[in-house]
């Protein structure tokens, strides 16, 4: 590791997790552009390889996971619309990278996860919420479309006439049916963020390489014909035979141990 995350106080590394604030207590939990800011630079760190980390966990620092875009301060802008559209490249710039990362991305949907808030859930590769957990779309609340790439993201996730219902409806859902739909991957009745911290935590621990590789097949499973894409994942699995993961998975199966991922 050769960044020492001096530049971003709001980000944190431990245990493997590389663990984004997206949103600060206070204004309602809303999107903060610099807790964004540092989360993109801390990313790009991560993508250059001067992070070694084996998880990204998503959090709001505040009683909800983020409850959108500062509204007050769109209202306040000189030019509203050169102001939401900087936010908006600045959000979606941290977005892009996200989708880059090979590591498992984990999203803490404490309390509220509306409007671009809702679009980091959605983005991550889990996301953990609970009884108190209030998803919404927000836009059309406010007279706006959304960003982040909820438009993109939620017909994938839970098909293209539910997410037009929950997006034009901006109807709230709990934690519980957007388990049950597929908004969310994971419900827990405890705590929200101590539950995707360990999960993160987990998942950090785990074959990093076997992980990073999963992923990237199920990326490239989007756009590859089932032909093509046998021949990587027999590529894949025969390269991981012999990596040192892959070689201690298998053998403390057969030894009937927990196996010792990552030299540990």
């Amino acid at each position: 590791m050769t960044s020492d995350l001096a530049d971003t106080p709001l980000v944190s590394l431990a245990d493997g997790v590389l663990t984004l604030p997206i949103s600060l207590d206070g204004k309602g939990n809303s999107l903060d552009a610099d807790a964004v800011a540092q989360a993109d630079a801390a990313v790009a760190a991560l993508l250059a390889g001067e992070l070694d980390a084996g998880a990204i966990l998503l959090v709001g620092l505040g009683k909800n996971f983020c409850a959108g875009g500062n509204v007050a301060g769109f209202a306040g802008a000189e030019d509203r619309s050169e102001h939401v559209r900087d936010l908006a490249d600045l959000l979606h710039g941290l977005v892009r990278k996200l989708d880059r990362v090979e590591v498992p991305v984990v999203a803490a949907a404490a309390g509220w996860a509306a409007g671009a808030g809702l679009s980091m859930v959605l983005l991550a590769d889990f996301s953990v919420g609970g009884p108190d957990t209030r998803l919404l779309a927000a836009y059309p609340g406010i007279g706006l479309t959304p960003d982040g790439g909820m438009s993109w993201l939620l017909p994938r996730a839970i098909g293209p006439v539910a997410a037009r219902a929950f997006i034009l409806g901006n109807e709230p859902v709990d934690g519980r049916r957007a388990y049950e739909i597929g908004m969310i991957t994971t419900f827990v009745e405890g705590d929200v963020p101590q539950a995707a911290r360990d999960l993160a935590a987990r998942l950090a621990a785990g074959p990093r390489d076997a992980l990073t590789a999963a992923k990237r097949l199920l990326r490239e499973s989007e756009t590859a014909t089932l032909s093509d894409h046998l021949d990587a994942e027999r590529d894949s699995i025969a390269a991981m035979a012999s990596h040192p993961d892959g070689i201690e998975g298998v053998d403390a199966f057969v030894a009937k141990r927990t196996p010792r991922f990552g030299g540990a």
